[in-house]
Order: C-alpha cells, then sequence, then structure tokens
C-alpha cells in the first residue's frame, strides 16, 4: 500500500487482487448466508480503498486498516438491506386484515412530512438522504460535502429532536 500510495500502479493492481480474498472472508464474518451481498460488499470496499487509500498510513499495519473498511461497509449493507427487507409484505391477507384502528390518522407521507418539517434543513436533509433515499453514511456525506462525523451528529440531533416532539406531542394530549 505504500508504493501504491507512492505512484507504483503495477503495486496498486497486485495490492488490490491480493486483498480479494482477505475482504471476502472479513465480510462473510459479518453477512452470513448471503453471498451476493458479500460480492456487493467486497466490491464497495474496493472502491472504498480506492476513495481514501491516502488515509493510510504506513507506519501501520495495514490489515486493522483493511478489516475497519469491511467492517464499516458489511453494517452499511446490512442496514441497507434491513431496510430494504423491513417493507416488504410477506403475507398480504394478515396485512389486509389487521386492524384499522392500529392504522395512524393520514396518509403515511402527510405525517412524514409533518414530521420531518420540525427539523432544521440540515437535519432533515440527513434524515431524508439516509433513511428515505437509503444511502449509507459514508455515502450521504459526500453527496452533501460533509464530513461521516457531521452525518452522525446531524442524525443523532434529529432523532434527539423529533424525540422531544414527541414527548410533548403525548403530554399535550
Amino acid at each position: 500500500m505504500a508504493r501504491a500510495q507512492d505512484g507504483d500502479q503495477a503495486a496498486y493492481c497486485r495490492l488490490l487482487k491480493a486483498i480479494v480474498p482477505a475482504v471476502r472472508a472479513l465480510a462473510k464474518r459479518k453477512i452470513h448466508q448471503d453471498d451476493a451481498l458479500v460480492e456487493d460488499v467486497v466490491q464497495d470496499v474496493l472502491l472504498t480503498v480506492h476513495r481514501v487509500r491516502h488515509t493510510y498510513d504506513p507506519a501501520r499495519p495495514f490489515l486493522p486498516w483493511l478489516s475497519a473498511i469491511v467492517a464499516a461497509r458489511a453494517i452499511d449493507a446490512l442496514r441497507a438491506r434491513g431496510r430494504r427487507e423491513s417493507w416488504e409484505v410477506v403475507d398480504e391477507d394478515a396485512v389486509l386484515g389487521h386492524p384499522a384502528e392500529s392504522v395512524p390518522d393520514g396518509p403515511p407521507h402527510r405525517q412524514l412530512d409533518n414530521l420531518l418539517s420540525r427539523l432544521p434543513e440540515r437535519q432533515r436533509r440527513m434524515v431524508e438522504l439516509v433513511h428515505l433515499r437509503d444511502m449509507s453514511l459514508a455515502e450521504a456525506a459526500t453527496a452533501s460535502s460533509m464530513t461521516l462525523a457531521a452525518v452522525k451528529s446531524l442524525l443523532h440531533r434529529a432523532f434527539t429532536t423529533l424525540r422531544r416532539h414527541k414527548e410533548a406531542d403525548h403530554e399535550r394530549a
């Protein structure tokens, strides 16, 4: 990696080819029984390594740096998959037969708009990017020209704000 950072393209190509089996093995530890998702993570890790290769410190071991990237990308992939799967309807009869009183009043998009309107612009944008557009935290950071820490902080503040509004609404009711 140090030679790749110095501009040695051949060393960089060898590095990328050499890390694929390690990346795949590390991803499989986090993602069980979904080979397609593992391969997606492998590709995402290779792109991430390319994008952040300048952050590697040659004075430190390479594998822990790489492992941290793999873990982050695997978690992002699992979260994204979880968001997609949480909206899948498996048993339509059960959903259609569910009591109507458990369905909140008003169209869901109006409720969502109401909740998001309570947030400051930057917090609302992060919630929209990460939770509505299914972007990873890193993708949201890139899309908004912010650091990963800033994105996490804005999301934390957004949910704290929403929680506070929910408690206030509950006390008024």
